[in-house]
């Protein structure tokens, strides 16, 4: 299954002083009490152009993540995080790594999924961070750390973050850096795999892969993050981002199949062979960049804007745009709809199945990196209790979110997410 990694941003809070009639300065936590956060979403989605399978095959997957996030004042000037989580999804995409440990009344075909080892996996991470504040509330420094395991994959991650309020706090420029060290366990497509011998086989000929075993099993990412934040005025905020990221190892998915145009075809019932898996440069480096512009246009309406460019060295250039306009309905609800769209070319590397031939050094059937349109549609609501009345045992509840979204591609991916979270504050 194809990992997206997703990018980390620094939290930032401050507070001012206050004085008492007596005169005596005192300051305030950065953070009052412990808070709670606790995370839930339900993902799911379907098409027609598996990797797994060469681009032709169900993309039916079903994710379930939740997660746990503590956030624990530390003295007056430090916070420290701690956040858990889990994901368990079912893939009958990656159930086709090998597609013969299914049903036996069945045909084998990539558009049924097999019921063997890979069609499911576990994924869970810890990710503590501790950030510390000045005196003044104008300088923030943090780290962070990142570690996670799945079935055929480990990461290991560190990161720092570094910000600085100007201007009266209308102004925040803030930088961070993260590298992450990461190892394959590589699951190779079951045929490809020594020793395999199916008398079933079909085709012209002799079955016989051009593939070998990757080398390198590591991926080492690292990235340099820039943040400019201003208040133009009573009711505008803005912000203008970049990113630097630069990947080296094995950028390739060991499980993901290609068929050449110039090799015989050999098929088990309607599931054809690898001929290779993919394979991508060792190096790419990416850099997005773009900004925010929020505008408060009444005490009713927020007008939420994003804008980011992406461009890498395989041939990737996008564009993201989206927009959140959160409506208050009452003291204590707020509703959000939103819609983001999402373009990109397709990458150097990408063929559909049976373009690629064998003499080319770099291929992949991978619809991720071809092009194609995206929209988002979403609706979210927002309870907020400023009292925390609610309570679970010391804890009183702060925030209830709940958003849905549907995205759906212009190559046939169309997908369904619902995530619920919930803030606690202890008494």
């Amino acid at each position: 299954m194809k990992k997206i990694f997703l990018c980390f941003s620094c939290i930032v809070a401050f507070v001012g002083f206050a004085q008492d009639d007596s005169n005596t300065t005192y300051k305030k936590r950065v953070l009052e009490a412990t808070e709670i956060d606790v995370l839930f979403s339900y993902y799911n989605q379907d098409g027609i152009h598996a990797a797994v399978s060469g681009g032709d095959g169900t993309e039916e997957l079903t994710d379930i993540t939740s997660s746990l996030i503590v956030k624990m004042p530390i003295g007056e000037d430090d916070v420290l995080t701690v956040d858990v989580g889990i994901s368990a999804y079912t893939s009958a995409s990656s159930s086709n790594i090998n597609p013969l440990d299914g049903d036996p009344n069945q045909p084998v075909s990539p558009y049924i999924a097999s019921s063997g080892a890979s069609r499911s996996d576990v994924l869970a991470h810890l990710t503590p961070s501790y950030q510390h504040s000045s005196d003044d509330r104008n300088t923030i420094w943090g780290v962070k750390g990142y570690i996670s395991s799945e079935y055929d994959y480990f990461s290991l991650g560190l990161g720092g973050s570094y910000t600085r309020l100007f201007n009266e706090k209308n102004t925040e420029v803030s930088a961070s850096a993260q590298v992450f060290l990461d190892t394959w366990n590589p699951q190779y497509p079951i045929e490809l795999r020594g020793g395999f011998f199916d008398d079933r086989i079909t085709g012209n000929g002799t079955y016989a892969p051009v593939f070998s075993s990757f080398e390198n099993k590591n991926r080492n990412s690292y990235s340099l993050s820039l943040n400019l934040s201003q208040i133009l005025g009573k009711r505008v905020q803005g912000s203008l981002f970049m990113d630097l990221v630069s990947q080296n190892g094995l950028l390739s998915t060991p499980f993901q199949r290609v068929y050449f145009g110039d090799r015989n075809d050999f098929f088990i019932d309607e599931f054809q062979l690898a001929d290779d898996v993919e394979r991508l440069p060792d190096t790419r480096f990416k850099v997005p960049f773009g900004g925010r512009l929020n505008v408060f246009a009444s005490d009713m309406f927020v007008i939420r804007s994003y804008y980011r460019f992406y461009s890498d060295d395989w041939g990737i250039n996008s564009h993201t745009a989206s927009i959140e306009v959160p409506i208050k309905v009452s003291t204590a609800f707020t509703i959000y709809p939103m819609y983001r769209f999402y373009t990109q070319s397709a990458a150097n590397y990408f063929y559909e199945k049976e373009v690629a031939v064998s003499t080319l050094d770099y291929y992949t059937s991978d619809y991720d990196l071809s092009a194609f349109d995206a929209h988002q549609y979403g609706m979210g609501i927002r309870y907020k209790d400023i009292f925390t009345s609610a309570k679970i045992f010391s804890y009183g509840l702060k925030t209830l979110d709940l958003r849905l979204n549907q995205y759906d591609r212009s190559d046939g991916l169309s997908s369904f997410i619902v995530t619920f979270g919930a803030s606690f504050v202890a008494d």
